[in-house]
């Protein structure tokens, strides 16, 4: 697959590594310019591009970036984006610690539904109740006992069964976690999140929330 990465800190880092070693093109932005990924890109065989090029052409664009810096982007970021590229949203918000108020997710919008009006594309939620080093270090063949499981939120059945098969590829199971408006099960605080748990007790934990 053609996959763009816009966001190249923790979870980013971390995802342009595992896919291009499961040989996938990424092509991964950050915000101060394709020079300063320069390093990851020697490393990894990753193609350091701008924010704009890493939403083009591609098969799954991931963005990965501070909840407080998705209205920085381009508004038209994605309008000469296919409507089938598949957008992902590992993004979780962080009032105190980093983002300051977002009076809408106070009201009560669920993150990522944020985050799509932001973009003005539909999103998947995914990726963003793991820890990085987690995601690069504890991948397991299917069926390995404990293998951790990761819910996936979204309104298109298509779009979350790709990010499924991508899920299960890094070596991970994947859990519907329903649609984008009830991707709050997943959200900091409930009992999901960053919990290295299998697919049964990750469904009850959803369930719990």
């Amino acid at each position: 697959m053609h996959i763009g990465i816009i966001g190249a800190g923790n979870i980013g880092g971390a995802l342009t590594r595992r896919l291009r070693a499961l040989g996938h093109s990424v092509s991964v932005a950050n915000s101060r310019g394709p020079a300063t990924l320069a390093e990851l890109a020697a490393e990894t065989g990753a193609t350091a591009v701008s924010v704009r090029q890493a939403a083009r052409g591609q098969d799954l664009v991931i963005v990965t970036i501070p909840q407080k810096n998705v209205p920085q982007l381009p508004a038209d970021l994605f309008a000469p984006t296919l409507t089938d590229v598949v957008v992902v949203d590992t993004g979780n918000y962080y009032p105190q610690q980093r983002d300051g108020r977002i009076d809408a997710i106070e009201a009560g919008m669920t993150e990522s539904r944020w985050v799509a009006h932001q973009l003005q594309r539909p999103v998947v939620k995914a990726f963003n109740n793991i820890m990085a080093q987690h995601l690069l270090e504890l991948g397991r063949p299917a069926g390995a006992e404990g293998r951790i499981a990761l819910p996936v939120a979204g309104d298109s059945a298509s779009a979350k069964m790709t990010v499924q098969r991508l899920i299960d590829e890094l070596g991970f199971d994947a859990v519907d976690a329903g649609s984008l408006d009830e991707s709050w099960r997943q959200q900091p605080g409930t009992p999901v999140y960053n919990q290295p748990l299998d697919a049964k007790a990750a469904q009850a934990a959803l369930a719990s929330a």
